[in-house]
């Protein structure tokens, strides 16, 4: 007879472990990565409890829900690699 799968989802071990003016420190699986806000300028005025709700829903691949936000670890790793494209309207 054979078993069946266990249904329901790995859980990926991700968390926020400090938070500072510059930005913040990522701890996934045993690793620390730093989120500059300079580079990922979206997160600078989020609420403490959305910067902490973070989801590792595969292994390059975060994602805030309250902030509707995905990142690839890669980015994070590598910033170079992924210009912002992203420019605000000028004041008026």
């Amino acid at each position: 007879m054979a078993k069946s799968k266990s249904v329901g989802t790995t859980t990926k071990d991700v968390e926020v472990s400090d938070i500072s003016r510059d930005g913040f420190w990522l701890y996934l699986a045993g690793r620390r990565l730093f989120v500059p806000f300079a580079e990922f300028p979206w997160f600078a005025d989020a609420a403490i409890a959305n910067l902490m709700n973070v989801e590792w829903p595969s292994s390059d691949q975060l994602y805030w829900p309250d902030l509707d936000i995905d990142l690839s670890v890669e980015s994070i790793e590598h910033p170079e690699r992924f210009p912002l494209l992203f420019n605000p309207a000028p004041n008026r």
